[in-house]
């Protein structure tokens, strides 16, 4: 068996000890509603470090104030976020895993922006959300200098990769999307322009060897929503404006329709496994993969390259050492000063 759950993973310059991912989690706990992470998110992200994680891509951190979920989320939009970054990722580093960010915009689902925006004025459904405006051609254009300044801002940090938040709903999303992007303009006619206008932009902030991830919706589940067709056609755009890895997710864009979401462990395993063999790169696996031996099977069965751990993580920081205790493997190190729990 070559390829398993412990076996070390490349990609341009990023060497990974093991397939395991921290997937990124918005931890909404940024009290001073600045943006920056605090002490939580230091302790937190270590924490996941020392537990054995090869990867972990920090939350969904954003482009400019208004771009946040929430004003408790983390944000990026100013060259003051960067020591506070900078500690966590030397941290990580000093514990011998590697990490990321997670770059986004929440578009319409901005709940604390005054007036939220959008490709199109349609509101996200449900009572906290705000009628959005849509944007002019030259606020997109803005906003992808947004994009692109946060990927430099994350390099400056010290990032070993950059995750696009390209699923869920957010802005990227839903320029993407048929289902929230009503454009008459350039960038309503082709769905992809935004996502590659932002993609082009991040990546001339990026070394050359360092890879670009995208976490991208696969299928909605909205009434009218967009399937694989779609997402490869898309994803393959993304390609070749420079995306290197697609994180494969799914849903998020609005109340589940007709198509409802597994819900099951592995259930978009599937989705991840058509993007890979449709365009032949690397692609991580999310979603209820939490048990050892379903990780495992998604990386030898070649589904994925790498599996993201989510909830599995929250509830249990040493979640691969764990893993790699019931798998019986021998390619994962235990913190000298935990050994002794552990023989």
């Amino acid at each position: 068996m070559t390829n398993h759950l412990f076996s070390p993973y490349e990609i341009k310059g990023l060497q990974l000890k093991n397939r395991v991912v921290m997937a990124p989690m918005c931890q909404y706990s940024v009290t001073a509603r600045d943006g920056k992470p605090n002490e939580w998110h230091y302790v937190h992200y270590l924490s996941r470090a020392i537990g054995g994680a090869a990867l972990i891509i920090m939350e969904m951190t954003d482009v400019e104030p208004d771009g946040r979920i929430t004003d408790f989320d983390l944000g990026i939009w100013s060259d003051d976020h960067i020591p506070a970054f900078a500690r966590i990722i030397d941290g990580v580093h000093a514990h011998g895993a590697k990490i990321g960010i997670q770059i986004a915009h929440a578009g319409r689902k901005a709940e604390d922006a005054k007036e939220p925006v959008a490709p199109s004025a349609i509101p996200y459904p449900g009572s906290r959300y705000k009628m959005p405006r849509a944007l002019t051609v030259d606020e997109v254009n803005q906003m992808v200098q947004l994009y692109a300044d946060a990927a430099r801002r994350a390099v400056q940090a010290g990032v070993d990769m950059i995750e696009l938040h390209g699923a869920h709903g957010y802005l990227i999303h839903q320029f993407q999307s048929p289902f929230t992007n009503k454009r008459e303009d350039a960038y309503g006619q082709d769905l992809t322009k935004f996502g590659v206008e932002v993609i082009q932009a991040v990546k001339k902030e990026m070394p050359a060897d360092m890879p670009l991830f995208f976490r991208i919706t696969a299928v909605e589940y909205a009434d009218g929503g967009y399937g694989m067709e779609h997402a490869i056609k898309l994803s393959k755009a993304y390609h070749a404006a420079g995306v290197d890895v697609f994180h494969v997710s799914s849903g998020g864009e609005g109340p589940v329709g007709e198509r409802k979401p597994g819900n099951y462990p592995g259930y978009q395993v599937p989705f991840a496994r058509k993007i890979r063999e449709a365009l032949g790169v690397p692609v991580v696996a999310v979603g209820m993969l939490e048990d050892p031996a379903l990780a495992q099977s998604v990386i030898c069965s070649e589904d994925a390259d790498l599996v993201a751990i989510a909830r599995g993580m929250l509830r249990d920081p040493y979640w691969t050492i764990h893993a790699a205790k019931s798998l019986r493997s021998e390619y994962t190190t235990i913190p000298k000063q935990y050994e002794r729990a552990y023989h």
